[in-house]
């Protein structure tokens, strides 16, 4: 199985989650960057949230679950649209070859996300990858008990299809917290993209076996490989 992040890595993406986040966290008045933003790109989106205002506030105490949870759903409301309605929205260029030759190699084809399930949704049904039966499954970080960098994500995946061997599992994205991911599951391949959010020296930074330009290179790579 091949897990791969969404945004940056199999949807192209050009600062538009960066811009959804700084529309969701403008009412807060903070001097909130572009950098503060892709430091917790690929996690969680709450938790995301709370740690943009963790390093901003000084007193922690008035970040309580209401206000990151109204945050959020001004999030939800931006992203979903921008995805449903944006013309930008597109794959990474060959995602669907990418994903044809995955599966014509026997290996399934698995998409997980900081995102929750009605913006996986939405990006899926956009691109038609459900439709066209590219993918085999997707896991969303409202689904499991802790999202990147926590496992829980790809042994969701893996219980669905009865792996039970992460070294027949790669882990492909475009930031950290995947790579992390992909360390913390003990990961066969830890692949980062440069495709998204993180230059090559932000993502070398972080446990991986190799650093792709894109998704394109994948099937070549850990095709005849993976088993379980």
């Amino acid at each position: 199985m091949v897990m791969f992040d969404m945004a940056g890595t199999t949807v192209h993406d050009n600062d538009d989650v960066n811009i959804c986040f700084q529309a969701a966290l403008k009412s807060t008045g903070l001097p909130i960057t572009r950098d503060d933003i892709n430091a917790v790109m690929g996690l969680q989106k709450p938790l995301a949230i709370r740690l943009v205002l963790e390093s901003k506030l000084t007193d922690h105490s008035t970040i309580t679950d209401e206000y990151v949870n109204e945050l959020h759903d001004v999030f939800l409301a931006e992203t979903i649209n921008f995805y449903k309605n944006d013309p930008r929205v597109k794959e990474i260029d060959g995602a669907s070859d990418v994903f044809r030759a995955l599966k014509a190699a026997g290996i399934k084809v698995a998409i997980d996300s900081g995102f929750s399930r009605d913006i996986i949704d939405t990006i899926i049904e956009r691109l038609g990858w459900e439709r066209d039966g590219l993918i085999d499954i997707s896991v969303a970080s409202d689904e499991v008990p802790q999202g990147r960098p926590a496992a829980h994500m790809i042994q969701k995946a893996m219980a669905a299809f009865g792996i039970t061997d992460p070294k027949a599992v790669a882990k492909v994205g475009d930031t950290p917290a995947d790579l992390n991911e992909g360390h913390n599951s003990n990961t066969s391949f830890n692949i980062g993209v440069l495709s998204g959010a993180c230059t090559r020296a932000e993502l070398e930074a972080h446990p991986h076996t190799h650093i792709l330009n894109s998704i394109n290179e994948v099937p070549a790579l850990v095709a005849g490989v993976l088993v379980d």
